[in-house]
């Protein structure tokens, strides 16, 4: 594992099985995960004062999706150090270039990648951004 720190990450996802996975894959990797299958739950997380290092976003969500949620996180300056990783299946450049506008540090595409592999350029991310 290319990663000794321990992150606290915010994972929106509303795929239950793939949430799960997702979870127990940075758990094993010592750290900790609040799950979310809501944007209305992450968003409200965030805003009880959460603070995660690593944002981890789907982008197919139901209202708001996972592009909003991040306009939304940026407009109210909710995990201003975070690093922001989309992870999804939309993988068009232009579903890429409006993640960007909101300053992603990250863009996985999920079926290119299994859990641990998914684990495994998250963390990755999150350390290149620390240089």
């Amino acid at each position: 594992m290319p990663d000794k720190k321990n992150y606290k990450i915010l994972l929106l996802d509303d795929d239950r099985l793939l949430l799960n996975m997702y979870e127990k894959k940075f758990s094993a990797y010592g750290h900790e995960v609040l799950a979310t299958l809501s944007s209305a739950e992450a968003l409200s997380k965030l805003r009880e004062g959460y603070n995660p290092d690593i944002l981890i976003l789907d982008v197919v969500m139901p209202h708001p999706d996972g592009v909003e949620v991040l306009k939304i996180i940026r407009e109210e300056k909710l995990a201003d150090s975070a690093t922001v990783v989309m992870l999804t299946n939309q993988g068009a450049s232009q579903d890429i270039e409006k993640a960007k506008q909101y300053g992603i540090d990250g863009y996985i595409i999920k079926a290119a990648l299994i859990p641990s592999e998914v684990a495994i350029e998250v963390l990755k991310i999150a350390e290149s951004k620390k240089r």
